[in-house]
């Protein structure tokens, strides 16, 4: 599918790069090379996915999610040569869909955008559609993309909701980090199943009483976790 792309990237030979890839692959592509430009691009532009690069001067890639996820649901692919976990898991936390380490094959990038780009497609609404599961204090509306908690709206990341729509789907099934990997970003590497554990803790402050002590969310030790059908406070 065909899309528009901001590519924020500070060194312009390698978001050029990226560019040419992108534009071979029938999508419409803008480039900017700072975090201000990036944010000023993507208010303005309103592109379908930012490949946002995190070392950038001025705002740097993070702050730009951050501020980007309390007004917009744009598809980000956050770039870092980080490898330390903890940096990559920020990022997750912060709201981005996906991630890629340097150095990377535009190959591979290539695939990623494609891939975000259609599960994306999928999951938007039919205007005529009905989705919403009831499930003890939690509402979740696969139709409108939103999850409600005895009757107050709660803002989810893509990746949060994306759990929350498949458990929901059966309530009491142990889904593996695998399986709820799937419903999210797709299998690319074993260790990215980290990010349902962070996906999970952000959703349990969302929508339990106690986070520290899920009744909605639970952990089944060694295997995964499920959605308790009709959990009360």
């Amino acid at each position: 599918m065909c899309a528009m792309v901001l590519v924020a990237d500070d060194d312009p030979r390698h978001a050029e790069g990226i560019r040419r890839y992108l534009v071979a692959a029938g999508h419409e592509t803008i480039v900017v090379h700072d975090g201000r430009a990036a944010l000023d691009a993507a208010r303005r532009d309103r592109p379908d996915l930012l490949i946002l690069d995190v070392m950038m001067p001025g705002l740097d890639g993070l702050q730009v999610c951050r501020t980007l996820r309390q007004e917009s649901d744009v598809l980000v692919l956050m770039l870092t040569a980080r490898s330390a976990e903890s940096d990559l898991l920020l990022g997750l936390e912060l709201g981005a869909d996906d991630y890629l380490t340097k150095p990377f094959s535009p190959r591979e990038l290539v695939a990623r955008t494609r891939t975000l780009l259609r599960r994306a497609s999928r999951g938007a609404p039919e205007p005529t559609a009905r989705g919403i599961r009831q499930i003890g204090r939690l509402s979740i509306d696969s139709v409108g993309h939103h999850v409600t908690v005895d009757g107050e709206r709660i803002e989810c990341t893509r990746g949060e909701f994306a759990i929350l729509a498949a458990m929901s789907e059966q309530p009491g099934r142990v889904f593996t980090r695998a399986q709820l990997l799937h419903h999210t970003r797709g299998i690319d590497r074993s260790s990215t199943e980290r990010t349902i554990d962070v996906h999970v803790m952000n959703l349990r402050r969302k929508i339990e009483a106690d986070p520290r002590r899920p009744e909605q969310l639970l952990t089944v030790h060694g295997v995964g976790y499920k959605l308790a059908p009709g959990a009360t406070p």
